[in-house]
């Protein structure tokens, strides 16, 4: 068995990325994903600008041809040297599963394989066989927790030579988390921000990041969970008027499903029913939001839970990458979660 923390994967990376050639990344955190999966790119010797090296696939490549990335690994570049093929968007698909299965039986000799997948449950396909493959070095990527985002905090602004007051990294760590890409890009456009001054400052960080009342986010969150098309389209109207980011409604919605997931999973778990797991898991929340969290708990399973975690996660890291386009899919992501929870409610 092969598997590394979630936290050792830095020195993973620099003392012992090298002995293998076979990487599977999954997680929830689909932007700490899609890095992970990129430096160790960086470390397979393959230069990623040459087409005949580097062979990226969609998982639904695969489907059309089952057989391709058997074909691929096999296959000898047109100048020879060492290849890397790079799947993304993987799941537990069975033809996946059979050729990795397939791959780890004997070392891979010129060829280097990495896998993207999403949040892959304990016993599921893919992980299992991933895990029991010595060949193949298994990756979990979790959401950055505090020390992990105090550390992506010290290493941007460090690179800017620029200090953080106690209460500008507080109110920091409120607006990032979640998808590690998105969360290193806010750090690093604060950093251009305050570009020229010593010490990042609170006030730096609500003018950069978003000045939004959190009250005004969580209304359009409690919205959307609710499937009241109106108050949502009210709130996002009042957060456009504030010229807040609407990547922060899509942020805190993310937040919010995660929670849900992890309530959900001990109620599956324990068997008890949304008001008991209220008085436990929800104590810290607004009184006023309870409500709206236990309909939530009841009217979304866990598999919906998770399918609409792992979208949101999708719309955060293509807004992250297309920032231009990043209202249009945040609207577009949250407007279709908030009709998936009106069509359950009715």
């Amino acid at each position: 068995m092969a598997e590394i923390k979630s936290h050792e994967f830095e020195t993973f990376l620099q003392k012992s990325a090298r002995n293998y050639r076979i990487f599977v990344i999954y997680g929830p955190d689909r932007g700490l994903v899609s890095e992970r999966a990129g430096l160790l790119a960086g470390k397979s010797g393959v230069a990623l600008d040459d087409p005949f090296s580097l062979t990226k696939l969609d998982i639904g490549d695969l489907q059309k041809d089952p057989g391709r990335l058997v074909d691929e690994v096999h296959s000898i570049g047109l100048f020879g040297g060492e290849k890397l093929i790079w799947i993304r968007g993987a799941a537990n698909e069975k033809y996946l599963v059979d050729s990795l299965a397939l791959l780890a039986e004997k070392p891979l000799e010129a060829a280097n394989l990495i896998v993207e997948a999403g949040d892959l449950k304990k016993g599921s396909l893919l992980r299992k066989t991933a895990e029991a493959a010595r060949s193949v070095m298994t990756i979990p990527s979790y959401a950055d927790d505090s020390r992990a985002l105090n550390a992506l905090i010290d290493t941007e602004l460090g690179a800017e030579k620029l200090g953080i007051t106690p209460a500008a990294r507080q109110a920091l760590i409120a607006l990032i988390g979640g998808d590690r890409i998105a969360s290193r890009n806010e750090v690093r456009k604060l950093a251009l921000y305050c570009r020229g001054f010593d010490t990042v400052e609170e006030h730096h960080v609500t003018e950069i990041i978003g000045d939004a009342s959190a009250i005004s986010v969580d209304d359009a969150v409690d919205a959307i969970l609710g499937g009241d098309l109106n108050a949502f389209l009210h709130a996002m109207q009042k957060i456009s008027s504030s010229k807040t980011a609407i990547f922060l409604v899509l942020q805190a919605c993310l937040k919010q499903f995660q929670l849900l997931d992890s309530m959900r999973a001990e109620m599956d778990e324990k068997r008890l029913q949304p008001p008991q797991i209220m008085q436990t898991m929800g104590r810290h929340l607004h009184f006023r939001r309870k409500p709206i969290i236990e309909q939530a708990l009841r009217q979304w399973t866990a598999e919906s839970i998770a399918r609409e975690s792992n979208r949101l996660q999708a719309a955060i890291l293509q807004s992250r990458r297309r920032q231009v386009l990043e209202d249009s899919v945040a609207m577009q992501t949250l407007l279709s979660t908030t009709l998936q929870s009106g069509r359950k409610s009715a």
